[in-house]
């Protein structure tokens, strides 16, 4: 008697079965995280427009005067009136933080300016030149980076005095040595390059090698770091105002706003909480767009 024969399919080794997924355990897709990540790019730079536009035509926003008030409407809270709120003066609380934007802003472009210019500068020069020069100018860098940037600002704004231009000075000084430490290695990297090597060996001079290849391809992550720079030098100034080492009082700068409101945390707790929340969201804004910048820049 014959045994039965058994029909076999046979599969090729190199063929898989592809794993049935449901809907439910399918991953989320990248174009979501992407549009997630566009969305919150664009409210930082809807964010910083509102407040340069406040810094520039604050009457728009705010008409009344900032340094006036009624007695009768003091320490009222946010309304369709008012909507931040009023002092305890009977100021319009919106209006002083709108016309304060002007100082803030340009105080803190001041400050990102004075750092960007020296910072570079020594960067560059420690950079291209080396040596002898290198080990000097970072030697410099080294000790301005081990004094606190707080009390670095303090120490200058004892020098110069009080004020938002004297406080965006300390600032700025501040900053220095952390475009130069940048810039300097950015400068190395590039001067390394097989196309930098190319110009030296088709007889460019040092200078116009540094001028026409090194600096314009070393400048792209310093306006990332420019740019996180701003939101920091918003949040410096903001602290030296509320120390009181800003601008003097009755000028509505963000810092002291914050500081004339903190006897009354208890019983009016919009004047420090609104000018704070400005303060955080610009801030917050202003590193979100210096992220995506040192994002394109690698």
């Amino acid at each position: 008697m014959t045994a039965p024969v058994i029909a076999q399919t046979s599969v090729a080794p190199d063929v898989v079965a592809a794993p049935v997924v449901s809907e439910g355990m399918r991953p989320p897709r990248a174009g979501g995280r992407l549009r997630h990540r566009g969305w919150g790019l664009y409210l930082a730079f809807a964010v910083v427009a509102v407040a340069v536009i406040w810094a520039v035509v604050p009457g728009v926003f705010a008409p009344g005067d900032p340094l006036t008030g009624v007695p009768a409407d003091k320490l009222l809270p946010p309304s369709a009136a008012h909507w931040f709120g009023t002092d305890t003066l009977g100021r319009d609380l919106f209006g002083r933080v709108v016309h304060g934007a002007v100082h803030s802003l340009s105080g803190a472009l001041i400050a990102v300016t004075v750092g960007l210019a020296l910072g570079t500068v020594l960067g560059a020069i420690a950079g291209a030149v080396g040596g002898v020069v290198d080990d000097v100018l970072m030697r410099i860098v080294d000790v301005l980076l081990a004094i606190p940037g707080l009390l670095l600002s303090l120490s200058v704004i004892i020098l110069l005095g009080f004020g938002t231009v004297n406080a965006a000075l300390a600032v700025g000084l501040g900053s220095v040595a952390a475009f130069a430490r940048l810039m300097r290695a950015e400068v190395a990297r590039v001067r390394r390059t097989e196309y930098v090597e190319a110009a030296f060996g088709s007889g460019a001079t040092f200078f116009a090698a540094l001028r026409r290849h090194v600096l314009p391809n070393s400048l792209t992550p310093i306006v990332a770091l420019a740019a996180l720079q701003f939101g920091t030098a918003i949040l410096a100034i903001s602290t030296l105002g509320f120390l009181g080492y800003g601008a003097p009082p009755p000028t509505p700068e963000w810092g002291l706003l914050i500081a004339e409101g903190r006897n009354y945390v208890g019983t009016a707790w919009w004047l420090t909480a609104l000018p704070g929340l400005v303060v955080v969201a610009v801030v917050l804004s202003a590193n979100r767009i210096s992220n995506r910048i040192g994002r394109r820049t690698r």
